[in-house]
C-alpha cells in the first residue's frame, strides 16, 4: 500500500508541475507580447511587460506557481525578452528540501508597424 500511495503522489507532482510550467510559458507570452508591441524608443515597457506577465499568473493559477517573478531583458536593441519563474506546489510533504523550480522565457524581435502609405521605415 505505501507504495501505491507513493506512486499517487509522484503522478500528481508531476501533474501539478507540467500544469504550473503551462501557466509559467503562458505568462511569458503574454509579457512578451506586450513588450514586443510597445514602440523601440519607448521608455517603460519593461513594467507594463512585467506586470501583465504577473497579472496572467495571478488570473491563470496564482497557487499553482508560487513566488512566481517577471523579469525583462534585451538581447539585441530590437528583441525584448521576458522570463517567469517560479516554484510548482509540493504534494510529498515529507521531502521539504524537494523544490520544483519552474522558468519559462519568450519575445523576440519589437514589432515593427508601418503605415499603409508606402513603407516607411520604422523608428
Amino acid at each position: 500500500m505505501p507504495v501505491i500511495l507513493a506512486v499517487a503522489l509522484l503522478i500528481v507532482q508531476v501533474a501539478l508541475w507540467f500544469h504550473a510550467r503551462q501557466v509559467a510559458e503562458a505568462a511569458a507570452q503574454e509579457g512578451a507580447r506586450v513588450a514586443r508591441a510597445a514602440p523601440i524608443d519607448s521608455a517603460g515597457w519593461e513594467g507594463t511587460a512585467t506586470a501583465k506577465a504577473t497579472e496572467i499568473v495571478r488570473a491563470i493559477g496564482p497557487r499553482l506557481l508560487g513566488g512566481a517573478t517577471a523579469t525583462t531583458s534585451e538581447r539585441e536593441p530590437d528583441e525584448r525578452f521576458v522570463t517567469v519563474t517560479g516554484s510548482a506546489v509540493q504534494v510529498i510533504p515529507l521531502l521539504p528540501s524537494l523544490t520544483f523550480t519552474i522558468s519559462a522565457t519568450a519575445g523576440g524581435p519589437v514589432e515593427c508597424f508601418r503605415p499603409d502609405n508606402g513603407g516607411e521605415d520604422c523608428e
